[in-house]
C-alpha cells in the first residue's frame, strides 16, 4: 500500500532558485539576516540580491564555468546565505565543509567535488591550505583557487586574498538579471553537493536540484502555515534564532531560504555556545527555535536556563534526531510552548514528514506526510507489510534528490525505480501518523550530525597497533555517540591502553566523530562470509554495554 499526504498537491513552481525566492514584492530594505553578535550588521533582501549577483559575475570573471563546484569553508555569518544563493542561482554547485573537518576528511571534499574555487574563513586557512593541494596530488588536477571568505573585508592572509577582490562591482549587480531555467533544466540542474552517509559506507554527496529545494520549501511551510488556515503573506510574526550549521540541510532550508521567502528576521550566530544562544534569545524576543533534541536537554537540565527570559519563544522545530518523548512534554510544559518533530534526511532535500504546525503531540510521532509526497513501508525483500506493521520508509516525491555524486553504484541501491528512495529508516505507520522504530541504516547520528562508522573504522585502522575494528552508536542519558569495538596485535595486547587510541584518533577526526561513546578490545570482530560486519551484532553489543558506560560517564562527572 502506498501512503499519501492528508494534504491535496501542491503547484510547485520550476525555475532558478532565485526566480522563487526574488519576486519584486519580495525585495525590501528590511534586515533579515543579522549578526547576533554585533546587529548593526545586517542584510535586507535588496542588499542580499546585490551580492549575490556580485558573486555570480565574480565567478563568471574567474572562469568557473556553470555546473563546476564552488565549496565554502567556514563558520556561520552573515554573508553564508550570500554565498550558497549566489553560487546556486549562477548555476553553479554550493558544497559546504563542516568547519571542524580535519585536513584529511577536507582534502576528501575537495577532491571528491573537484572544486575550482574555495571561500574559506580566514580561521581555518591552517586546514584548507593543506586540504586544497592534496586534494590537487590526488586529482591530479590544479589546486583549487582559495579566497577570504568572512563578513568583513580582511587583508591578504599567506597570499590569499579577500573575495571581495573579484566579485563584481554594485553598477554590475544592478545591470545583471538572474539566469532564467526552464521547468526541465530546473529538475535537472545540480544546485547543492550536500554530503551524507547515505544508508550504508563512506560519506557520499547528494545532487539536489532548484527544484528539489523549491519544492521542498513549499512542502514544508505549507505544512506549517498554510494548511492552517494562513497564507504565504499573512501568518504570525516570527524571530529566528540561527545556530544550525549552514553548510547542512537543516541550516539551508530555514536561514538561508526560508528566511528570504516568508521575510521572517533570523539572527545567525557564529559558533554555538549554549548560554550566548539563552542571551541572544532574550534580548532579541526569538519566537521560533529550529533545533536538535539535544538543544531541548540542555534547555531542561542545564542551570543557566533559569538565568534567561526565554518566554517569547512559541514555537520550538525538532529534527535530525529522534526526539525522547517524555523530554518533549517536559519542555513543552514548563516554557509553555510548541514543540513539532519532522522527519528527514538529506536525500529528500531536508524532509518529508512533520508534524503540522499547531498540533499537540506527546505520542513520540513524527508526523504526517507533507504535501506532493508519498510513503510505502517495506520489508528486507522490497515487499510492502501490512498497515501497523514495522517496514523500512520508501519515499517518492519532488524533494527526492537527483542522485549521488559521482557514485553510480549508491544511486543504484537507494534511488530505485519508480522515483522510490530507500531511506533505511523503519516506522510504523497508524492513524496517518509515524513512528520510527529503528534505523537499518549504519550512519550515527551525533548531535544531528551524520557519522558513517566505516569511515571511523578506517581512520582506527590505521593505528599500527589495531588489526580490525567495529564502530556502532551508543545512546548514553538520550543522545547517540560512536562507540569502537577493537581487536588488537597480539603484540600489542596488555600494552595499548584505550586511552592511547583515544590521544590518537582526536587528531585524526572532527570532534562529533570521537568516540565518545567509548573503546572496547574484542578478540574478533563479527562478521559474515563475505567479510562484512554483522551490524546487528554490534548494536546488541552496544546495548548490553549501555549500563557500564553510563556508570563511567557519571562516575567522571
Amino acid at each position: 500500500m502506498v501512503y499519501r499526504s492528508p494534504y491535496p498537491d501542491l503547484d510547485l513552481p520550476q525555475c532558478n532558485l532565485l526566480t522563487y525566492l526574488f519576486p519584486e514584492h519580495k525585495i525590501t530594505d528590511t534586515p533579515l539576516w543579522i549578526s547576533a553578535e554585533d546587529p548593526s550588521r545586517s542584510l535586507s533582501s535588496r542588499q542580499m540580491l546585490a551580492w549575490i549577483k556580485r558573486l555570480g559575475i565574480g565567478l563568471d570573471k574567474l572562469g568557473v564555468r556553470e555546473g563546476e563546484v564552488v565549496l565554502i569553508f567556514t563558520p556561520n555569518h552573515i554573508f553564508v546565505p550570500c554565498a550558497y544563493l549566489g553560487i546556486v542561482g549562477s548555476k553553479r554547485i554550493f558544497s559546504g565543509g563542516n568547519p571542524s573537518y580535519t585536513v584529511a576528511e577536507m582534502t576528501h571534499q575537495i577532491a571528491d567535488t573537484d572544486a575550482r574555487v574555495i571561500l574559506v574563513h580566514p580561521d581555518l586557512i591552517d586546514t584548507a591550505l593543506p586540504a586544497a593541494t592534496a586534494a590537487a596530488q590526488r586529482t591530479g588536477k590544479s589546486v583549487p583557487q582559495l579566497f577570504l571568505f568572512s563578513d568583513e573585508y580582511v587583508p591578504p592572509i599567506r597570499g590569499i586574498y579577500d573575495w571581495q577582490t573579484f566579485i563584481g562591482t554594485p553598477a554590475e549587480a544592478d545591470r545583471a538579471q538572474i539566469k532564467p531555467l526552464t521547468p526541465t533544466e530546473a529538475v535537472n540542474t545540480v544546485a547543492t553537493v550536500n554530503y551524507s552517509s547515505g544508508t550504508t559506507g563512506l560519506p557520499k554527496g547528494v545532487c539536489v536540484s532548484h527544484a528539489n529545494l523549491i519544492a521542498n520549501l513549499e512542502q514544508n511551510f505549507y505544512t506549517r502555515f498554510v494548511g492552517r488556515g494562513y497564507t504565504w503573506d499573512d501568518f504570525p510574526p516570527e524571530r529566528w534564532l540561527a545556530f544550525l550549521p549552514l553548510y547542512h540541510a537543516y541550516g539551508q532550508l530555514f536561514t538561508n531560504m526560508g528566511v528570504q521567502r516568508l521575510q521572517i528576521p533570523c539572527y545567525i550566530m557564529k559558533v554555538f555556545n549554549f548560554e550566548r544562544y539563552l542571551q541572544h534569545i532574550q534580548n532579541y524576543r526569538i519566537t521560533n527555535l529550529q533545533v536538535a533534541p539535544p538543544i531541548l536537554v540542555m534547555l531542561q537540565k542545564r542551570p543557566e536556563t533559569a538565568n534567561y527570559d526565554i518566554s517569547s519563544v512559541t514555537d520550538i522545530l525538532t529534527g535530525a534526531a529522534p526526539l525522547p518523548t517524555e523530554l518533549a512534554r517536559e519542555v513543552s510544559e514548563r516554557f509553555n510552548v510548541q514543540i513539532n518533530s519532522g522527519w528527514g534526511m538529506t536525500e529528500v532535500t531536508c524532509g518529508a514528514i512533520l508534524v503540522p504546525g499547531g498540533t499537540v503531540d506527546f505520542t513520540g510521532s513524527i508526523g504526517h506526510i507533507i504535501p506532493n509526497t508519498e510513503i510505502s513501508m517495506r520489508d528486507d525483500n522490497g515487499n510492502e507489510v501490512p498497515h501497523g506493521h514495522r517496514g523500512e520508509l520508501y519515499v517518492r516525491g519532488p524533494q527526492v534528490c537527483m542522485r549521488y555524486w559521482k557514485n553510480e553504484e549508491a544511486t543504484r541501491e537507494t534511488l530505485l525505480e519508480g522515483g522510490w528512495l530507500k531511506t533505511g529508516d523503519i516506522a510504523i505507520m497508524r492513524n496517518g501518523k509515524f513512528w520510527i522504530v529503528d534505523r537499518k541504516k549504519e550512519m550515527i547520528k551525533v548531535n544531528a550530525l551524520q557519522v558513517a562508522p566505516a569511515e571511523l573504522e578506517a581512520v582506527l585502522l590505521e593505528h599500527e597497533a589495531i588489526i580490525d575494528s567495529a564502530v556502532t552508536g551508543i545512546q548514553l542519558h538520550g543522545q547517540e555517540w560512536p562507540r569502537a569495538y577493537v581487536t588488537l596485535a597480539p603484540e600489542a595486547t596488555g600494552k595499548v591502553s584505550e586511552e592511547d587510541i583515544h590521544k590518537w584518533f582526536i587528531k585524526r577526526v572532527a570532534k562529533h566523530k570521537r568516540l565518545a561513546g567509548g573503546i572496547m578490545f574484542v578478540d574478533e570482530i563479527p562478521k559474515l562470509a563475505s567479510g562484512k560486519i554483522k551490524r546487528q551484532i554490534m548494536r546488541e553489543w552496544a546495548k548490553r554495554d549501555i549500563p557500564e558506560m553510563e556508570r563511567k560517564v557519571k562516575a567522571r562527572l
